[in-house]
């Protein structure tokens, strides 16, 4: 691995609970990282102690095999060889583009400087900007010479605090993804920190879930959606409910049963004896559950949010429970309204039943 943290926290003083609290991952050279969490999870001390900002209390940080961060030996944040994108870019208002890509190229020639800073320029699509300055740019062009400003020196390691959270969120889906084209293209390896699920997803070759201080799951976007390893991951992304059910049989014969109906061939769905009593609960996600009229399983409709293809139904069961189910926005139906409704899972996730409040 090019980047790997071992068991690693961090503590600030007078507060009783780590930051960040045993977290190990691994990044390797060329991919692009993505710590994911709500605020106050911990991945913008983490990400600071990647960067040599912060102190260990415990723990490794290395980077191409060196060790940059352990407690009482740390190598200075100017001697890491890494880049870094600030929430607000930090671009100096005073300066030309040209001579804010270049701020860091003080070590070259003037004419490698300049071949330099056309080069980054043209990587991000804003070759020739090079006499304007930032406050004649648009925000994502702004983010655009933030990245190539980092991109400059060559760093080995890239990190991006929040990188388009200032802009606005219909920008921000489409950006994350000339960004990723962008990293890839430069080849480089970098590290993000984000709260949005949908810049994880675009621009991340592996993310990394977080919750006070602890990293829960550390994987692809699809293993994440589809195979999360805790109930907060599990509820963290996407649309997703857990239902009481029940597990009987096993092997080719295993059932879960549910308030939707029995769940059956779930070789992958681990067996009744996993939990007391074959008791657990069962995730759906909104699109594990399909609208079907002939169905002898009735919801009625709570809510509904149109999202142009589809409406995302909030569903209210005859058992009394809430479930999620995207729907092909032709069958728009009258909140109140109870319709038909089956689940249709090619992943089944099931994890130990929350004891009784």
């Amino acid at each position: 691995m090019f980047l790997e943290l071992s068991q690693l926290d961090v503590r600030y003083p007078g507060r009783p609970r780590a930051a960040v609290a045993q977290v190990s991952l691994g990044l390797r050279a060329g991919d692009i990282g993505v710590l994911l969490g709500p605020s106050g999870c911990g991945k913008t001390s983490l990400l600071r102690a990647v960067a040599g900002l912060e102190p260990v209390a415990a723990g490794t940080i290395r980077l191409s095999k060196r060790v940059v961060s352990a407690v009482g030996a740390v190598v200075p944040p100017e001697q890491r060889r890494m880049g870094m994108v600030f929430q607000d870019y930090a671009l100096f208002p005073h300066l030309s583009i040209a001579d804010n890509v270049g701020f860091g190229l003080a070590a070259l020639s003037r004419e490698a400087r300049s071949s330099r800073v056309r080069e980054v320029l043209d990587l991000v699509g804003l070759d020739g900007a090079q006499a304007r300055f930032p406050h004649e740019l648009s925000g994502g062009q702004q983010q655009r010479v933030a990245l190539a400003r980092a991109l400059a020196p060559k760093p080995d390691l890239l990190l991006l605090d929040e990188p388009f959270s200032n802009l606005d969120v219909e920008l921000r889906e489409r950006l994350a993804h000339e960004v990723r084209g962008i990293l890839k293209q430069a080849g480089a390896t970098a590290l993000m920190v984000t709260h949005d699920q949908l810049e994880a997803f675009a621009i991340g070759d592996v993310i990394g879930v977080m919750q006070e201080g602890a990293l829960h799951q550390w994987d692809d976007a699809y293993t994440l959606y589809h195979r999360p390893a805790t109930r907060f991951v599990a509820d963290f992304i996407g649309h997703g409910v857990l239902l009481p059910a029940s597990l009987s049989g096993s092997g080719a014969a295993l059932r879960v049963h549910t308030p939707l109906g029995d769940l059956e061939d779930l070789s992958e769905c681990p067996l009744p004896t996993a939990y007391p009593g074959g008791l657990c609960d069962v995730l759906f996600r909104a699109d594990d559950i399909v609208h079907d009229d002939a169905s002898q399983v009735k919801a009625r409709i709570l809510r509904k949010a149109f999202r142009g293809s589809e409406f995302l139904y909030t569903l209210s069961l005859a058992t009394g429970e809430t479930v999620l189910a995207h729907v092909p926005s032709h069958h728009d139906h009258a909140v109140g309204e109870w319709v038909g409704i089956r689940p249709e899972m090619d992943h089944v996730v099931t994890f130990a039943r929350l004891p009784a409040a």
